[in-house]
């Protein structure tokens, strides 16, 4: 039988923790109708009905699933996935209407765990946030991360490195500082906001603002390359930021490393 929680570890004990979902839907309705269903599977469920309310509502607690509505007004949906990414680890599955597969094209190389195509069934919805889920790291509890250190400041730390997101700053044994150009980091804060995710070239490139085409490929190889060179012991051998031949690159973030 499948639990909607997630086991996590506190202080030498396990703690349960209900999952957390978002809907952003601009169709009333339906998101109503979404939210009672995944609530009475044992969810805790939010609802959006645009972008903005989206933002307002995470600014203010973590989640650790979204469900997004590509085409909004105002905002859309893929602009508001890449924000969260930003700001927390989340899993993130896109609903988009029937026939638009450019949407669904782009909303996978931008990292999307999963997509449902519209009108679509509640069971349909259930299997798809079960399936994201078990992939999804479990965090203790909400904003965890962004409370690790003073001031509610987003860090994660990896092997013997500590990553002040808010300060952009990088340390590494003993507390000695890291120096990093800013485009380094610009990509080394996109693969620890995305961990244990495959990013393609082109999702890279999209989540730091550059235009994807071979001259911005080559320019990620490069900040990458850089990047090994200052975290990894081998960096021939990564132990962290990996290389998917043929596909693009993964940060391996063991679990209980991210806080």
């Amino acid at each position: 039988m499948f639990i909607p929680n997630l086991l996590s570890a506190e202080s030498g004990s396990e703690s349960i923790v209900r999952a957390r979902i978002v809907i952003v839907e601009d169709e009333p309705d339906l998101r109503d109708a979404v939210a009672e269903y995944l609530g009475a599977s044992g969810y805790d469920v939010a609802t959006a009905e645009s972008a903005a309310a989206a933002r307002n509502l995470l600014e203010a607690q973590s989640f650790h699933l979204a469900i997004l509505d590509i085409a909004m007004p105002g905002e859309d949906g893929l602009s508001l996935g890449r924000w969260m990414r930003s700001k927390m680890p989340i899993g993130i599955i896109y609903a988009t209407a029937a026939g638009t597969a450019l949407d669904r094209i782009v909303g996978l190389e931008l990292g999307a765990d999963d997509y449902i195509v519209k009108p679509y069934e509640l069971r349909e919805v259930l299997a798809r946030v079960r399936s994201v889920l078990r992939r999804v790291p479990a965090p203790t509890e909400p904003q965890k991360t962004k409370a690790e250190t003073s001031g509610g400041r987003r860090s994660v730390s990896f092997g013997a490195f500590h990553a002040d997101l808010d300060g952009r700053l990088v340390t590494g044994a003993n507390g000695a500082v890291i120096d990093m150009a800013k485009s380094e980091f610009d990509v080394l804060e996109v693969f620890l906001t995305r961990a244990n995710r495959l990013l393609t070239r082109a999702a890279i490139s999209e989540a730091i603002g550059f235009v994807e085409d071979p001259e911005s490929s080559r320019a990620v190889d490069i900040r990458i390359m850089r990047l090994r060179k200052k975290i990894e012991a081998d960096p021939a051998n990564p132990k962290f930021l990996r290389t998917v031949r043929g596909e693009g690159y993964i940060f391996s973030l063991p679990a209980g490393e991210n806080n």
